[in-house]
Parts: C-alpha cells; structure tokens; sequence
C-alpha cells in the first residue's frame, strides 16, 4: 500500500495520467478506495484524499504534512511510512504473544536494522541532515538504540562497519575475502544488499519450520518474493549473456 501511494503521489507531482499509474500498483497493496485518489488533480487534493480514503490515514496524519510532498522529499515520505508501519506491526506481533511474537520479533528487528543501514549509507554525500537521518531509523531492532546514534553520526562507511560488527549476524556484510565484499574504500552496495538478501532468506526459512505461531504465513511470502527477485536476475544474466554470473547473488532456497 505504501509503494502504491507513493507511486500516486509521484505521477501527479509530475502531472502522469493516475490512472494508468494504478494498472502499474502492486496488487497486494491494491484497496477499494485507491481509484478515489485517482480524481485529486493536485497534491493537496491528494494529500487530503489519503488521509480520507486508504487505510494509510494514520501514518501520514502522524507522520507527514502537505507541504511534504514534493521530489526532494519522496524517499523520506516513503521511509518515513516504512518506519512508521514497521514499528506498527511489531507491537501487533508482541500483542499476539507466544511464539509468534518471539519469531517475528527476530525478523522484523532485521528488517528495522537493515532500512537503518542502508538509510544511513545512502545519505552519504546529500543533503539529508543528521538531524533528519536519525529521525528515519526504526525505533526498534538489534542496533536500537546505541548502534541507531553512532549510525545517525556517521559520515563513513567504515563507521558503519564498526558499528555493525557489533551484531555477529552482521560482521560479514562487509567482509573482504574470496567471496567479494564491501570493504571501508569500496561501497559496493550491491554486493551489501545480496548478504543482506541472504541472511533474510535465512531467517525466513527457520521461520517456516517453527511452529505454533503465525510468522509462517509472513515468511512464505517473503521468500516468494525473493524467488521473484533471483528468477529476475537470471533472466537479466541471460539476456546480458552473462551465465556464469547466475548463482552469484541467489540466496539457496
């Protein structure tokens, strides 16, 4: 739903036809009232129609003003909604109790943590302030909140890798070495984004043999998407002629 209405505001910030924005909307995030958007033919309008019309009123209400929505801003909108929607459902997870709110704990953490590092990569060289960095990260995970305030001081990738060899799980994202690596003087963030993939490939298929616990249904999809992803990667290593380089980022399944 937030890609969706992120992808909304975009096409009428730049004035597209909305409506053949919404044949491109993912159809899990689809909901009744999304044509209803379709009509704003300004971005207040806009603005004012979602916190009306789509289940994501909350998160923009709380999060977000009118005077927000401009090109500059459209990533922080979007993390500012992911944020917002992570922290949501994990007092949701920890309101079940039981297994369920122990599992989901351990995935949505790595999720949390992840959007923190790549959020605080990504910065690097813009003119996000720290101030605004900070304010983008999740206030839950393993690297809340110690590792959150070295990560919103950093003007490094070398600080970030300091900050996440403090989490065994994450020592490897930077590593050299055979395999490749994102080292303090190469911010290859492809190769950053792959260990990421696999570590949640990971997570995802212990979470599918736990049981007693509702996780399984979250961690089924996650890892259909990630079967969309390598399929996708190898059809773009095909066309490019490029086979040997197949199972180079396909997380085993």
């Amino acid at each position: 739903m937030i890609d969706n209405v992120i992808l909304l505001i975009t096409g009428t910030l730049h004035e597209r036809d909305t409506h053949e924005l919404l044949e491109r909307c993912h159809p899990l995030g689809v909901f009744d009232t999304m044509p209803a958007l379709c009509v704003a033919s300004t971005v207040e309008e806009l603005y004012n129609s979602v916190l009306v019309e789509t289940p994501l009123a909350p998160y923009f209400r709380d999060c977000l003003s009118a005077s927000d929505l401009d090109d500059l801003n459209i990533e922080i909108i979007r993390n500012t909604l992911y944020k917002a929607y992570l922290e949501d459902f994990y007092q949701f997870c920890q309101s079940l109790g039981g297994t369920t709110a122990e599992t989901m704990a351990e995935l949505l953490a790595f999720e949390a943590d992840r959007r923190t590092i790549n959020i605080t990569i990504n910065s690097f060289g813009t003119s996000l302030s720290k101030e605004d960095r900070a304010r983008l990260f999740p206030s839950i995970g393993r690297l809340f909140p110690a590792g959150n305030n070295m990560l919103a001081k950093a003007d490094e990738l070398e600080q970030v890798k300091s900050v996440c060899d403090t989490i065994p799980e994450y020592r490897n994202f930077f590593d050299g070495g055979s395999g490749g690596g994102v080292s303090s003087g190469e911010a290859n963030a492809d190769m950053l984004e792959d260990r990421m993939f696999k570590l949640e490939v990971q997570l995802n298929r212990i979470l599918t043999i736990t049981q007693f616990q509702f996780g399984v249904f979250y961690a089924w999809l996650k890892l259909k998407e990630q079967e969309i992803r390598s399929i996708t990667w190898i059809a773009e290593c095909i066309a490019q002629n490029a086979r040997d380089r197949i199972s180079d980022f396909i997380p085993p399944l």
